[in-house]
């Protein structure tokens, strides 16, 4: 099913060019999500009901995850050096953004899907809440445990030298999503024990990565344990695998941009991914409703095509500035909106000029204060992880 290659075999260096586009996607993606929530609270009028404008950014996210990950990887050749890089690079800003949330705990309550336990600790450490059945602190959070399971994963197939070169890894996690739709109506095995047993295998593997020690073992172990979780713990299994097929999907283009796959596995499973909630037991969100989700899943796939084919030509300056504090932008909107909504009360039956109003003001304070939050923390805590992984970089790729 997949093409084992010698660890010698390297990638080829990606030019700095062609990251504007990766960016500018970024840059719509958390646009997209941004509108989602601020149309939702208050200018209701003009939120789509076609497709959802907030699944639509995220998986565009999700393919550029997917696009650039793996090649990152790859091309370092250093899973340790990798791993210090996505820690000091997702942590930081998660870990502010809670401590935000707590904080306005007196204003603005806890979501009723966050457990009133020390489990919810456990699963936000590792930033698997999704997969573990445990809504995050903030809503948006969810999908963070999906780019953890692909890093995990990732990981276990590049330390074995597994390289996808058919395309076949999406259509085989969109065969388990049709299949899971079909045969689990809920989590099978639900409870706050997936959580603490996810913290004591992530925090154990990790720990053996970092220090160069048994990395091989590790890996695969975490890679084992993020598959288990997806399919016997997430909180929706066919939602969570088709999610993780989109990413591979990416991989998948990736590879056969430089030569070294096909598409045709890559086509069968987004249109299995699209089809899903059609026979799916668990489906009853308006998003994911059949038209509404085949139509975003077509949306967000011609838009990365699209990208991909105008990749070479200049992009817009504002979506390639916004893509690059689009991790900011993703987890700061959310309590800005919170804070404004709790002040001026529902908007949404509030006359137009109001509505729009509130909506300047949330940009306008969101988008300096996502500038801000990644010039004087995201990006040194990226500048401190840099130096840290440079000096993994001459370690032992998969030592042990």
């Amino acid at each position: 099913m997949v093409t084992a290659l010698p660890h010698g075999r390297r990638a080829d260096q990606m030019a700095p060019s062609r990251l504007a586009w990766l960016d500018a996607l970024r840059g719509l993606g958390a646009l997209a999500v941004v509108g989602e929530h601020l149309t939702t609270w208050a200018m209701p009028w003009l939120r789509p009901t076609a497709f959802n404008l907030g699944t639509y950014g995220v998986l565009v996210f999700f393919l550029v995850s997917g696009y650039i990950i793996p090649h990152s990887l790859e091309r370092h050749g250093d899973v340790r050096a990798f791993w210090v890089g996505r820690l000091f690079r997702l942590y930081p800003l998660y870990l502010a953004v809670i401590g935000l949330m707590v904080a306005l705990l007196p204003w603005i309550p806890l979501r009723p899907e966050v457990p009133r336990d020390a489990s919810a600790v456990a699963a936000h450490a590792t930033m698997l809440m999704d997969v573990v059945g445990v809504g995050g602190v903030l809503n948006t959070m969810w999908t963070l445990s999906y780019e953890m399971v692909f890093y995990l994963l990732t990981t276990a197939l590049f330390v074995v030298g597994v390289r996808d070169g058919r395309g076949l890894l999406p259509l085989l996690f969109a065969l388990i999503g049709a299949v899971a739709g079909i045969v689990l109506s809920a989590t099978p095995l639900p409870g706050p024990w997936p959580a603490w047993l996810s913290l004591g295998v992530f925090a154990v593997g990790l720990a053996c990565v970092l220090s160069g020690r048994a990395v091989r073992v590790a890996a695969v172990v975490l890679g084992v344990m993020a598959l288990a979780l997806l399919l016997v713990s997430s909180r929706v299994p066919w939602f969570g695998a088709a999610i993780v097929a989109v990413m591979f999907a990416g991989t998948a283009v990736h590879r056969w941009e430089r030569g070294q796959g096909r598409l045709w596995p890559v086509a069968i499973a987004a249109v299995l991914v699209a089809s899903t909630p059609v026979w799916a037991l668990n489906a009853g969100w308006w998003w994911v409703r059949p038209q509404v989700w085949s139509l975003t899943i077509v949306l967000a796939g011609l838009t990365f095509a699209g990208a991909m084919v105008l990749r070479r030509r200049r992009v817009p300056a504002v979506l390639v500035r916004l893509g690059v504090i689009s991790y900011s932008l993703y987890l700061v909107h959310l309590p800005v909106l919170l804070v404004v909504m709790h002040l001026v009360g529902e908007m949404r039956w509030a006359p137009l000029p109001a509505q729009i109003g509130i909506s300047v003001v949330v940009l306008g304070v969101v988008v300096p204060g996502s500038w801000l939050s990644h010039r004087f923390l995201e990006r040194p805590m990226q500048r401190l992880g840099r130096r840290l992984a440079d000096r993994y970089s001459g370690s032992p790729r998969t030592a042990g």
